[in-house]
């Protein structure tokens, strides 16, 4: 099963990675449902932005070293413009009101250079999206691409109401081409979509792409249980508890040991540095680099955003992440949670 995220109010260490970043300015904002606004981003000088891949998401860096990711949720076929859409959280940690309060059209924002740990498998036979929410973002690029290419598809997308559901006008189309269906619960959960009944029946083939809300996703984990581990993509809010985990045939062993950070002593090799740390029982490699005076750029620091993905040129790591695949994972690691199986780590650092 693969997992990724969505990150919301974590504050991020800044290190020196202006590579990484680019400024944007501000071309418009639009209202796209009860508290949720797009916001379309531009080069100032004119031209192109990096490339992008359904399902990537981008760094908004703001004041106070802090940082939010958001999905891109225009087709990635467009080179002149980003699109991402925020949602006003009263009780968040304050990053999406700062987002709604103080950024205009016209001002210039700094970004990072899209990732994707939620990419589409685009040669599966039949996309089934799932989205709940403020979850819509990433499948919206992902139903442009998968239009671009003429794949089958369906969306199942589930709010409270109609005026709370972004982007419904631009889904009105695939509606009326029933490719595309919106339910609405009033906030009663009963009335909307019978997610056990969708599921129930696996066809060979199909992939499942789902993002939303802790709910919604432990729903869709509980009526895909019996499907392929990797036909299911999933975008997390939060890390999976071990509950979540063995709901969908999880070991309760190996769901409890990705949820810990801490383990045997190691050495971690800064290769790029030429020097060795010990990264004790109680501290991460982050933690112990930080304590070095080696400045790194985190954001979630549970093994779920992969803005801290480093090469390993030599041991084993243990990895306890919910971003990478099982490919990347034999050269990359997310060193706010991994540790070593070996007695040492060589990193690309």
């Amino acid at each position: 099963m693969d997992y990724a995220v969505a990150v919301e109010d974590q504050v991020v260490h800044r290190a020196d990675m202006d590579g990484d970043r680019l400024d944007v300015r501000v071309r418009s904002i639009t209202y796209e449902a009860e508290n949720i606004q797009a916001y379309e981003v531009v080069r100032p000088d004119g031209n192109d932005l990096p490339t992008f891949t359904a399902g990537a998401h981008i760094d908004l860096h703001l004041n106070g070293g802090v940082v939010r990711q958001y999905s891109l949720c225009n087709n990635p076929k467009e080179r002149h413009r980003y699109l991402f859409a925020v949602q006003r959280e009263e009780n968040g940690r304050g990053g999406s009101k700062a987002v709604f309060e103080q950024v205009r059209v016209g001002n210039i924002l700094t970004i990072s250079w899209p990732r994707n740990n939620f990419p589409l498998c685009e040669d599966a036979h039949f996309h089934l999206l799932l989205a709940g929410g403020i979850g819509i973002t990433p499948l919206m690029a992902m139903i442009h691409r998968l239009c671009d290419i003429n794949a089958d598809f369906n969306l199942h997308y589930c709010t409270r109401a109609p005026d709370r559901t972004a982007f419904r006008e631009k889904l009105v189309p695939l509606v009326n081409e029933a490719k595309a269906f919106l339910h609405h619960d009033q906030g009663d959960p009963e009335r909307g979509l019978d997610l056990a009944a969708l599921l129930c029946s696996y066809q060979a083939g199909t992939h499942l792409y789902c993002c939303g809300p802790s709910g919604f996703i432990k729903a869709v984990r509980r009526g895909t249980a019996h499907w392929p581990a990797g036909s299911l993509h999933f975008e997390l809010f939060s890390p999976p508890t071990p509950t979540d985990l063995c709901s969908n045939g999880e070991s309760s062993a190996l769901a409890v040991d990705r949820d810990v950070t801490r383990g045997a002593e190691f050495e971690v090799k800064l290769m790029r540095r030429g020097i060795s740390l010990r990264v004790p029982r109680e501290k991460s490699i982050v933690e112990v680099m930080r304590e070095n005076g080696i400045d790194v750029e985190t954001s979630c620091e549970t093994g779920l955003c992969g803005t801290c993905r480093t090469h390993y040129l030599d041991g084993i790591p243990d990895h306890r992440d919910y971003v990478l695949s099982d490919e990347e994972q034999r050269h990359e690691v997310l060193i706010c949670c991994a540790r070593a199986k070996s007695q040492y780590l060589v990193l690309d650092r």
